[in-house]
């Protein structure tokens, strides 16, 4: 589990969060939402350490990550998957390279036990026998499961999605999202995912929260979305009037039913 506490963030006169606190869970996805410069991204960017906070701190089962010696620091950093909006796959190396680059950055593995943990991951994604490919060579969609084998190859605890759907058909993003979904609940991994995606919200929305200016406005499940009399967040959701229809209709139904 993590937790935040009074998270607070600010870059000059301007303060991007404003006292967040809330809990992400093992073995849930957590999804993170919200218009643009709601503060999504400092907050993930938080979590992970890439940014300190102003005022409040961030809980790694209730330990307090910004108090870590560097040594402490690093066997965190160990237990953290991340999965990047753009990939960040080395061009100039193979898949198979790609995935063993944080074996070779933080185990003392054997080559074979390397080799067995690519393969176990590539298989673990839908890509066997891609290894000696490059990134140029595959789809988006595979770069994106290529992406998602890196980040569970050191067997994390954590796993952070910066909008993994991003440049996806929607076809492809429902598997993405099944595939982080399962490995999530296969592995009780505390996934945070940061996605504009209402179909991520809707289709694998554990624990979702909803930001703005900086706060959180509201928190719950994709079950309890659809009949929440919460204003910020229906306006957000159902933001097109197909989808306010949609809801509606489905309002209707299940009152005729009870």
């Amino acid at each position: 589990m993590i937790r935040t506490e009074n998270l607070v963030k600010t870059f000059g006169d301007n303060e991007v969060l404003k006292g967040i606190t809330t809990e992400f869970h093992a073995g849930k996805n957590n999804l993170i939402i919200g218009r643009s410069g709601a503060g999504k991204t400092v907050l993930l960017k938080l979590l992970v350490g890439l940014f300190k906070p102003t005022e409040g701190t961030v809980y790694y089962n209730d330990v307090d990550y910004f108090s870590l010696n560097p040594r402490q620091l690093r066997e965190i950093r160990m237990q953290v998957g991340m999965l990047f909006q753009g990939n960040a796959l080395f061009d100039s190396m193979t898949v198979e390279e790609n995935i063993r680059f944080p074996l070779d950055m933080f185990t003392k593995m054997t080559q074979k036990e390397k080799q067995d943990r690519v393969n176990y991951c590539l298989e673990r994604v839908n890509l066997e026998g891609v290894n000696p490919r490059y990134p140029s060579e595959v789809s988006g969609g595979m770069q994106k499961r290529v992406g998602i084998a890196r980040a569970i190859v050191l067997e994390p605890k954590y796993l952070f999605c910066d909008e993994p759907n991003s440049g996806l058909d929607p076809e492809t993003a429902i598997v993405i999202d099944e595939l982080i979904a399962d490995i999530t609940k296969e592995q009780n991994i505390t996934t945070v995912i940061n996605t504009h995606d209402m179909n991520s919200v809707m289709g694998i929305g554990d624990k979702i929260i909803l930001m703005k200016n900086g706060h959180v406005v509201w928190d719950g499940d994709k079950n309890e979305v659809m009949e929440s009399d919460s204003e910020v967040l229906q306006h957000f959701i159902f933001a097109s009037p197909f989808l306010k229809r949609l809801r509606e209709d489905a309002l209707t139904l299940r009152h005729q039913g009870d």
